[in-house]
């Protein structure tokens, strides 16, 4: 399955927007808008989002074995979680190759 960063960074921004305004019900602690001033804390505050992401994946999935929560706040809180691993690791695959590319730049 091939993933473009462009398509990958679009659908991880609209899962962002909906889950910032709550039209799933599941928060993954990510505000509206990033407020970093620099690209550190902006890359910071997406890498929070995906681990937070994760974690409540994690936690609505071991209730709904338990026979607890909503099957469609699990299924959804899984699939955030999958697209933010998804788009992390493009983001960390480019960031790599841009300093490969540095790298080989001769001065």
């Amino acid at each position: 399955m091939q993933i473009s960063a462009h398509a990958a960074s679009n659908a991880y921004a609209a899962t962002m927007q909906s889950a910032a305004t709550g039209d799933d019900g599941v928060s993954d602690g990510i505000s509206q808008s990033a407020t970093g001033s620099d690209f550190g804390s902006v890359l910071s505050q997406a890498v929070s989002g995906a681990i937070q992401s994760g974690h409540s994946a994690e936690s609505l999935a071991a209730q709904g074995i338990s026979g607890g929560g909503d099957m469609t706040q699990i299924v959804t809180a899984v699939s955030q979680a999958q697209l933010a691993l998804q788009t992390t690791t493009v983001v960390r695959d480019r960031m790599v190759q841009a300093y490969q590319d540095v790298m080989r730049m001769s001065i």
